[in-house]
């Protein structure tokens, strides 16, 4: 045996239990149960890991493909962002190397260049000169600044050290968002001058807005610091402390998802500036962004139940379905073997019966030899006087030799010795004459005989004695199993076009199951002291020898019927 054979013996009698069960129905049960859950397991299971599968890859796929447009997003207006401010820068740039030192010292000068300035380049808030001591020596602009130091400013000295300098979002004196930017100038006869411009950072907002986000969504800018630069639609103001911690030592775009101080799950995209200490923050909530997901969860969700509920009836409709088959198989293969052994048993007895014929039937005939021999001598002897006493005592034994022969003859019939006589006749003729064999035990008893005998019915080609032989043995059964008074019933039909269909009812004591596995056995009987158990052994051998079959219901209380079917035609062959 191999391997692979072996683990399926192993898997059959370990899982389904297919052993010897001494309870048919409850092996039955229990195969159908684990079929059930062996068909559940090698489907439902599969459909949902590759539901699970394919919720995390979708749901993956949808948020990166709903992640990587907040990134483009953020990426864009944060280059808008570096864009406004370089343009600022430049501008500043382009001041300091078209104009000198004195020209940008004389106020008169000073203010013209800021005019153009503020036409042109819209955002220009004032301008003012820085000397190398860190006091403004010259301003434009709407407030008082002149002479104002800033030398113990840490931009100062940053532009000094660096050349150029970017402030975060403040107040200052105007109260309003804004931004420093400062140049370093040429060097003078002691140190270096700075111009330096404030921007309005109205422009930001514009920018922000210009991303068109939803009602929920939200954007703004932070320093490094976690300090709003920009108002924020749900969490502060400018200057604020932002309620999320930026990425530390971050170039690029980072992604987060988290909670905010609302309790909504958001995704946060943070995108640092490269040559500000600005970060871009983009926040979208998950409702929003997965709203697309959640809607296909429900629909999947719903197609996965009716999935599901479909299979499992399908499962027990499947498994319901092999699970009678199989018991019909069995039952069948049940009835053929009881069969075989019901026909071992009748060929065995058979044997039996043809040897205890035979031997019978010599002696028979010598002693049926010599009462003819001494009937002769007596009918010759006309002076015997005791001749007339004689003869009849010779005729007894002839008539109880007859007998005997027609014993061993019944004997040869169940041994399948007898040669069948096919004729053409009808049953009903059939089933009345039995009737009339009977008569006297019904009518005695009271038992009503209740024919119900299709008049219609064709002929079929038969063999008249063993059908006698066959309806005698049935009816002496019923009229011997129910009380007085009671009723048997006697109906003929046509079946089909090869059969008729002969049944006697009876409303008697009826049998068990167990009973009814055993009746056409050779010697089983229920009339205990007096029955032979042959009567219905020679009945189903007399049906199977003319090609018919018979079959019984009964239940313990209700009485039995037992249905016989004939062929129309003889068989070919007949069994002998």
């Amino acid at each position: 045996m191999t391997a692979q054979s072996k683990w399926l013996r192993y898997f059959k009698l370990n899982f389904f239990n297919l052993g010897d069960e001494k309870d048919s129905e409850d092996r039955y049960r229990l195969l159908h149960r684990n079929m059930i859950l062996f068909m559940i397991l090698v489907t439902i299971v599969p459909l949902v890991l590759m539901a699970l599968v394919n919720y995390h890859q979708y749901r993956t796929s949808l948020k990166a493909e709903i992640i990587n447009p907040m990134r483009v997003l953020s990426s864009k207006t944060k280059h808008s962002f570096e864009l406004f401010v370089e343009e600022k820068l430049s501008t500043v740039r382009f001041i300091t190397s078209a104009y000198s030192i004195e020209e940008l010292a004389n106020k008169d000068k000073l203010n013209k260049i800021f005019r153009v300035l503020k036409k042109e380049f819209p955002g220009f808030v004032d301008l003012g000169l820085i000397d190398y001591k860190g006091i403004q020596v010259s301003y434009a602009g709407p407030y008082e600044l002149l002479g104002k130091n800033y030398s113990d400013q840490s931009w100062y000295h940053e532009v000094i050290v660096r050349g150029v300098y970017i402030s975060d979002v403040f107040m200052g004196y105007r109260k309003f968002p804004h931004i420093a930017i400062a140049v370093q100038l040429g060097n003078d006869v002691s140190g270096s001058c700075i111009l330096r411009a404030t921007i309005d950072t109205h422009q930001f907002d514009n920018l922000i807005a210009a991303m068109e986000l939803d009602a929920e969504s939200d954007a703004f800018l932070i320093n490094d610091k976690g300090v709003f630069q920009t108002h924020s639609k749900f969490y502060g103001k400018v200057l604020d402390n932002c309620p999320f911690s930026p990425p530390l030592g971050n170039y690029g775009n980072y992604i987060a998802e988290e909670k905010d101080p609302n309790g909504r799950e958001i995704i946060s995209v943070y995108t640092h500036f490269d040559k500000m200490g600005y970060s871009l923050v983009l926040i979208k909530p998950k409702s929003v962004i997965l709203k697309t997901w959640f809607t296909l969860k429900s629909e999947m969700f719903f197609i996965f139940i009716i999935s599901t509920v479909l299979i499992i009836l399908t499962i027990f409709k499947i498994t319901s379905f092999l699970i009678n088959k199989t018991r019909d198989a069995d039952e069948r293969r049940e009835l053929a073997f009881r069969e075989l052994e019901h026909s071992q048993k009748l060929s065995s007895i058979g044997r039996l019966a043809a040897g205890v014929a035979h031997e019978i039937n010599n002696p028979l005939a010598i002693i049926n030899e010599k009462a003819g021999l001494m009937k002769d001598l007596i009918e010759l002897t006309s002076e015997f006087k005791n001749r007339d006493k004689f003869l009849g005592l010779t005729n007894s034994i002839q008539k109880s030799v007859e007998r005997c022969k027609t014993i061993t003859h019944r004997l040869l019939g169940f041994a399948r010795r007898m040669e069948v006589q096919f004729e053409v006749l009808n049953v009903n003729d059939v089933v009345k004459e039995v009737l009339g064999f009977l008569e006297k035990e019904y009518v005695y008893r009271g038992i009503d005989i209740r024919l119900e005998l299709d008049e219609n019915l064709p002929q079929i080609s038969s063999d008249l004695g063993q059908l006698q032989q066959v309806f005698l043995n049935i009816l002496s059964n019923a009229i011997a199993a129910v009380a007085d008074n009671g009723n048997v019933t006697i109906k003929t039909w046509d079946q089909d076009p090869e059969t008729i269909g002969v049944s006697i009812k009876d409303n008697g004591t009826g049998m068990s199951e167990e009973t009814i596995k055993h009746i056409f056995e050779p010697f089983f009987t229920t009339k205990k002291g007096y029955g032979t158990g042959l009567g219905l052994a020679i009945t189903y051998g007399i049906i199977q020898k003319l090609g018919g079959k018979i079959k019984v219901e009964s239940k313990l209380g209700e009485g039995s019927i037992f249905h016989v079917y004939l062929p129309k035609k003889a068989p070919l062959k007949s069994s002998e």
